[in-house]
């Protein structure tokens, strides 16, 4: 059992935090003494600034995104992967409770890719990415892309040591989703806005969430896109050719 969010890994999870606490007494009305513990996820936060110092030593950019199921994150992820890769060194980590379909989509790009099962976990954490990266071996100056398990909550407790987090939201959900999500997007770098092919026939403002990301987050970046069409993909492209620098070839 995961005591900071209460998934349970079944055997799968790989935590293995063995948590640092601080101790909180409490005394109640009748005399007994409470204490609370609470876990400050110290371990994951040591393994993820291992992690982001061997990426920054190699230059590489390690992307996590994240969002909730069906945002569409996998076919925006194939597209990208079709368009830069091989110029561009590529490398894949998959975060799925049970399966290995995504991976298996990924795969057939030519990228490779470790897939991370989870269980009954509801994301990813710092030691899985460690033990998947120590497997994957990316090269020099590759991009590294993280794609987290589907959930809004939490995986924005868990530092990986990325590069950035990249959160993804798709016109199909409520344009409401950064207030009744608001620590993910006040964890997240930049917003892609996703499927703007449906807009037509959806009841989604994009004013209007991006207002609502900006009242609880420091995004500055929102970039609407359409994996299917392609519509956006290249400001994408040049957001990470900015972050990577010369490592991304948009040739």
């Amino acid at each position: 059992m995961c005591i900071t969010c209460g998934c349970n890994g079944d055997g799968h999870h790989l935590h293995g935090q063995e948590p640092h606490t601080h101790h909180h007494e409490h005394t109640a009305r009748d005399g007994r003494v409470i204490t609370l513990e609470q876990d400050i996820l110290q371990k994951n936060q040591l393994l993820a600034e291992r992690n982001r110092g061997f990426f920054e030593a190699r230059g590489i950019t390690a992307l996590n995104l994240v969002s909730s199921p069906g945002s569409g994150k996998t076919t925006l992820l194939e597209r990208t992967l079709a368009d830069l890769h091989p110029d561009t060194p590529c490398f894949v980590i998959e975060g799925d409770q049970q399966t290995s379909c995504d991976a298996d989509r990924i795969r057939a790009t030519g990228v490779p890719v470790v897939q991370i099962n989870t269980g009954k976990g509801c994301h990813l954490d710092a030691e899985m990415v460690n033990a998947s990266v120590k497997h994957l071996k990316p090269t020099q100056d590759a991009l590294l892309f993280i794609e987290n398990v589907g959930n809004l909550v939490c995986p924005a407790m868990f530092d990986l040591g990325e590069s950035a987090r990249v959160i993804i939201i798709s016109v199909t959900e409520g344009d409401d989703k950064p207030l009744k999500y608001p620590d993910m997007f006040h964890s997240a770098d930049i917003c892609l806005i996703n499927k703007i092919d449906l807009l037509p026939y959806v009841n989604f403002h994009v004013d209007k969430m991006i207002e609502y990301a900006r009242q609880v987050s420091h995004i500055d970046t929102f970039i609407q896109v359409s994996a299917t069409t392609g519509q956006g993909m290249d400001e994408w492209y040049s957001w990470l050719k900015e972050k990577a620098g010369a490592a991304v070839s948009l040739e």
